[in-house]
């Protein structure tokens, strides 16, 4: 199996490099299970969004890295949108997103009445693992604003591809689509 290298602000992580059905190779970032890389991460993100009020991420990659950083923010909540809907969602919030690279499908979020209030008149970061065709970011970007929220950064371990290019967005690392 071939790896691609990325130093993460001072963390290296060995990246499988694997094919996607649309024939690109992608180097595979996963946080689920690594302890210390989703610390050291979360702690280094952590000091980008200092000034955000409140925290959105959406599940599931972004979930350990967005408490971690919650918690080095002293933040009590940070709000959670869902990929599908739960009983105690029936009064939130729902939008539509393009595929994103890895899913190759169309999707919904869903936000719940309690973490859409958590947003109203707030700041928000919006936190997830990485980012490349952008288009789970565009529908995060419309939960904040049917929120209420104002979106304060946009912050990522990684920018994959051509996201390495957007100034409105901060990351520890950069990978190529291969």
């Amino acid at each position: 199996m071939k790896y691609f290298t990325v130093d993460l602000n001072g963390y290296e992580a060995n990246l499988p490099v694997l094919p996607l059905p649309s024939g690109v190779n992608i180097a595979f970032f996963n946080l689920h299970g690594n302890v210390g890389m989703t610390e050291h991460c979360g702690k280094q993100l952590a000091k980008l969004v200092a000034d955000c009020d409140v925290l959105l991420t959406a599940e599931s990659k972004g979930l350990q890295l967005t408490h971690v950083i919650a918690r080095e923010l002293g933040h009590e909540y940070y709000a959670v949108a869902r990929k599908s809907k739960k009983l105690y969602m029936q009064d939130g919030l729902e939008v539509v997103i393009k595929s994103s690279i890895t899913t190759g499908t169309e999707q919904k979020l869903y936000l719940s009445r309690h973490d859409a209030e958590l947003m109203k008149g707030k700041k928000v970061g919006i936190i997830d693992d990485v980012v490349s065709t952008g288009n789970s970011l565009v529908g995060l970007e419309k939960l904040v604003e049917m929120s209420g929220g104002t979106i304060c950064k946009k912050a990522f371990v990684l920018a994959e591809g051509d996201a390495a290019k957007r100034d409105d967005i901060c990351y520890l690392g950069v990978i190529p689509l291969l």
